[in-house]
C-alpha cells in the first residue's frame, strides 16, 4: 500500500495516508483508458446535426423540362442532390452515438488513470477543503498557497455547493464528487486535489 504526504491548507504536512493499491497502484491500461474517453466523449454528443435528403428540401413536384429535345440531362426534379438546392445524399441525420460500457470496463478504467495521476506525481492530499461561503477568492487564495495555478480537479466526498459556486469562476478548476469522478475528468486535469474525506469515501465506495 503506497503512502503519500497530507499537507493543509498552509501546504504544510501535517501527516501521511495510505493509498489503497487496487486504486493507485494498479497496472495502466493505455488503450482501456482510450476506449472509455470515446465512450464518455460520444456519450455528451448531442446527435443533433440534420441535412435534408432529396424528399425532404422544397420545390420540384414537377419535371424541369421536356425529355427530349433540350440538348441537356434528362431531369425529373429540381430537388435532385446533382441541383443547386438540391437534397444532400447521405448526409447526418438526427441519431444517438451513446452506447454502454461493462461496469467491470469503468472501474478498471477509473483505477487505471488514478494510478497514472499518482505515477506522475500529480495526486495531492489535503486534509480538508470544504468552505462555508461561495468566494472565488478564497479558493483561489488556497490554490495559490499550495502553488496550483490551474487546471487543477478538486475532489471532495460528497456535496459541497459553497466550493463547487466558488471553484466555477476560476478557469479549468473544477470540482467533482466522488460518486461522479470519470476517467475524462481525471485525466483531463493536470492535477488531482484530493481531501482526505475522499480517499476514504474511496476506499468505501470502491473496495467496499
Amino acid at each position: 500500500m503506497a503512502q503519500i504526504e497530507i499537507i493543509n491548507n498552509e501546504n504544510k504536512s501535517v501527516g501521511k495516508a495510505d493509498l489503497p493499491d487496487d486504486i493507485f497502484g494498479v497496472v495502466i491500461n493505455k488503450g482501456l483508458l482510450h476506449e472509455v474517453v470515446r465512450n464518455h466523449l460520444a456519450n455528451k454528443r448531442q446527435g443533433t446535426a440534420s441535412t435534408k435528403t432529396k424528399g425532404l428540401v422544397r420545390g420540384g413536384g414537377r419535371k424541369p423540362y421536356k425529355q427530349k429535345g433540350t440538348g441537356r440531362a434528362r431531369a425529373g426534379s429540381i430537388r435532385s442532390p446533382l441541383w443547386k438546392g438540391g437534397g444532400t445524399v447521405f448526409g447526418p441525420r438526427p441519431r444517438d452515438y451513446s452506447y454502454k460500457l461493462p461496469k467491470k470496463v469503468k472501474w478498471t478504467a477509473l483505477s487505471s488513470a488514478l494510478s497514472a495521476k499518482y505515477a506522475d506525481g500529480e495526486v495531492i492530499v489535503i486534509d480538508d477543503v470544504s468552505i462555508t461561503e461561495p468566494r472565488t477568492k478564497v479558493v483561489k487564495g488556497l490554490l495559490d498557497s499550495l502553488g496550483l495555478k490551474n487546471n487543477v480537479l478538486i475532489i471532495v466526498p460528497e456535496k459541497n455547493a459553497a466550493l463547487e459556486l466558488a471553484a466555477r469562476n476560476i478557469p479549468a478548476v473544477n470540482v467533482a464528487r466522488v460518486n461522479e469522478l470519470n476517467v475524462y475528468a481525471i485525466l483531463s486535469h493536470e492535477k488531482l486535489l484530493i481531501s482526505m474525506g475522499a480517499v476514504e469515501r474511496m476506499k468505501e465506495a470502491y473496495l467496499g
